[in-house]
């Protein structure tokens, strides 16, 4: 039977499967094909909640290490699928859709990064983690929102720096460390979008919450901020905060678990700009879904590649990472 075969039988078998149905049959394949679904805290609370490992890019990146599954199956977007297939080379890597990429990762195309790690022919070059295999093969180091900050303070305070791709994040690490790191012109359409008016609004509105936000907002909104955080650090801080009410400015997606956490705590998104909408998501993070998730398992596709000599590249600096983490 062929791949397409087998698509149109899932298919209909999904059309007579309610949720519990298809929760069960996920639980199922994983067990049989002895495989793990990782996934981020961006992803709708369905996949959260079926997940063996949920987190943030640093800790996807870490359990990918280490995972003795023959299966990764990575509910997140693209670029998380292939850092796992770079550090588990071994292993058969999924994703529910493949056309979840990344708007931060696509602002840096591997060529145009080139270019301009040339024209700085004497930097150490730094990329976020939200990047492509092929930018992080032309990076000495990659980092995460959790460890930028730690990992740029171990360079010498006179080391040129290029940082790339997120320019919110690299000023803001600017900010904090006094670097003066050369930038990448990139962003997330999601950090990007947050009202600076609704924020405001909000806060009027809500005058007992604090305001937690993500480094890759811009900075306006950050001054607003009682706290600036990576996903996990913004988590833990509402588990430990004695506050009770929360505005917080990051994809919507991370609300689920921290409600799960503070059941008796209230979390309100921040809304973007251009939007009646209360909340802030991610679009390619939205793809993955129960269905897409079931289909990956039982076909087996769509799976990461990872060219060899771009992986070998690329590796180096992701355990670089690690490392210096």
């Amino acid at each position: 039977m062929d791949i397409n075969s087998i698509k149109i039988t899932a298919n209909s078998d999904l059309l007579q499967m309610d949720k519990n149905t298809l929760i069960a049959e996920i639980k199922r394949l994983k067990k049989e094909k002895n495989a793990v679904i990782m996934a981020h805290y961006y992803q709708m609370g369905d996949i959260q909640d079926i997940a063996d490992n949920i987190g943030d890019s640093l800790a996807l990146a870490q359990w990918a290490a280490k995972t003795d599954a023959d299966i990764i199956v990575l509910c997140g977007v693209h670029f998380m699928g292939e850092t796992a297939k770079i550090l588990s080379p071994q292993k058969k890597v999924l994703v529910p859709d493949m056309a979840a990429g990344c708007s931060l990762a696509d602002s840096c195309p591997a060529d145009e990064f080139e270019a301009f790690v040339k024209a700085h022919p004497d930097h150490t070059v730094i990329s976020y983690v939200n990047t492509t295999a092929a930018v992080k093969a032309l990076t000495d180091v990659v980092v995460t929102s959790t460890n930028a900050k730690k990992i740029v303070d171990q360079f010498p305070k006179d080391a040129k720096l290029i940082f790339g791709p997120d320019r919110n994040l690299g000023n803001y690490i600017n900010s904090v460390t006094g670097r003066e790191m050369v930038l990448w012109d990139g962003a997330c359409h999601v950090h990007e979008q947050f009202s600076l008016e609704k924020l405001v609004k909000l806060k009027s509105e809500h005058p007992d919450a604090e305001i937690l936000a993500h480094p890759e907002c811009k900075r306006p909104l950050l001054l607003m901020a009682d706290f600036i955080g990576s996903t996990q650090a913004l988590l833990n801080y509402t588990i430990s905060s004695e506050k009770k009410k929360f505005l917080v400015a990051t994809e919507s997606g991370i609300l689920h678990e921290m409600q799960k956490k503070n059941p008796d705590k209230e979390f309100i998104p921040v809304p973007p700009n251009d939007s009646t909408c209360a909340c802030n998501e991610c679009n390619f993070m939205r793809l993955n879904t129960l269905e897409k998730l079931y289909q990956c398992l039982l076909t087996e596709s769509p799976e990461i590649l990872v060219d060899e000599d771009i992986r070998e590249r690329a590796v180096k600096p992701i355990l670089k990472m690690l490392e210096m983490s």
